[in-house]
């Protein structure tokens, strides 16, 4: 008796229900069309600083999604480097950071290179630069093997498991991957948003990777949806949105493949978080504007190295309080002057005291 819906024969003729998803995928569009509009207005600095904190906020989101958190000054750091931005204050990346930024900024730059096993390699090779998956091995670049055993998502204590999902035979995985990667690049008469609700829940039911499965599926539904707009550069996060409703996902994602070739709910879902993604853009819209018209206002105010770059990490979601300290480790330079460089920015109107008492002292923008 089948389980899982990959266990159905012709598992992968999707059916949906047209009518119950025309009225929410009609929101999707329009808000696109709004965001296309809104974008066009901004010069090309603008644009790719809206970029870069889209893709930073894709890349810390993405693998939040999966429990692990990475350093947002590195991921920072290594976006701006891979888009060739001068932002000053730059740090090294880690080598895991740096794969999943290369796989993201690839997604969406080259969206109208073809799908293919090499690619997805790739992706999956720079997400595991060691060859491991914290302290287990992994077949990187490769599919999955199943030398453990079958490839199952599960939770609960030793004895008391409870299997979510069982993947396809490892057998099965290249022939699998195969007639995905043939529909995937193949010009259809489908809604190409409704493209990448499918092949996002198409790729992780088939999980071809021993890891990070959940990674390469929202870049592959990126990819997808830059393909829809046909434009390199997206300004609103779907992982920032799934990160949001983390648990939802995995319920709606392990009820659909348990059931029927019938993915209305799922595609349900699926254009409902996009359209709620796509609302969320004013939020990284104002921090870039905001940030623009600042520098526009004090074009002419007499600022030094120390003070600009300082000012650029606050408005760039500066994590905690900045401080006196803070200030004269990132600037690297002494306590001293960290406290001249901060009165000086007081007596201009620009910095803020947030609290008082002595080095506990926090500041922050007007």
């Amino acid at each position: 008796m089948a389980v899982f819906i990959h266990q159905h024969a012709h598992w992968t003729n999707f059916t949906w229900n047209a009518a119950m998803l025309l009225p929410v995928l009609g929101k999707v569009r329009n808000l696109q069309g709004q965001l296309t509009g809104k974008m066009s207005s901004l010069g090309f600095g603008l644009k790719q600083d809206a970029f870069l904190e889209t893709v930073m906020l894709d890349v810390l989101k993405t693998s939040e999604i999966e429990g692990e958190f990475l350093r947002s000054d590195q991921v920072r750091s290594s976006v701006a480097r891979h888009l060739g931005m001068d932002i000053g204050g730059l740090i090294l990346s880690d080598r895991d950071v740096d794969g999943v930024v290369e796989m993201t900024l690839d997604a969406a730059r080259n969206y109208d290179q073809p799908m293919s096993d090499e690619r997805l390699f790739g992706w999956h090779a720079a997400l595991f630069p060691t060859g491991r998956s914290g302290l287990y091995k992994t077949n990187a670049g490769q599919w999955r093997k199943d030398e453990k055993g079958p490839m199952q998502v599960v939770s609960g204590a030793v004895g008391k498991e409870h299997i979510h999902f069982q993947a396809p035979d490892a057998a099965r995985v290249a022939l699998e991957m195969q007639t995905f990667m043939d529909w995937f690049n193949a010009e259809r008469e489908l809604d190409s948003v409704l493209k990448a609700g499918i092949a996002h829940l198409w790729f992780i039911t088939i999980h071809p990777f021993d890891d990070g499965n959940g990674r390469i599926a929202r870049a592959i539904t990126d990819l997808q949806l830059s393909k829809a707009e046909e434009n390199p550069q997206r300004f609103y996060s779907m992982s920032a949105q799934i990160r949001k409703t983390r648990s939802n996902y995995y319920q709606i994602l392990e009820k659909t493949q348990r059931g029927t070739s019938d993915i209305t709910e799922w595609l349900l879902w699926f254009l409902t978080c996009l359209e709620n993604a796509l609302r969320a853009t004013d939020t990284i819209l104002k921090g870039v504007l905001d940030k623009a018209r600042f520098w526009e206002k004090n074009a002419t105010t007499m600022l030094n190295e120390r003070q600009i770059l300082l000012i650029n990490k606050l408005f760039e979601s500066f994590e905690g309080k900045l401080t006196s300290s803070k200030w004269a480790k990132i600037a690297k330079c002494s306590p001293d002057t960290a406290l001249r460089d901060i009165q000086d920015l007081l007596n201009k109107g620009i910095l803020q005291k947030e609290t008082a008492g002595g080095r506990s002292t926090g500041y922050g923008l007007v």
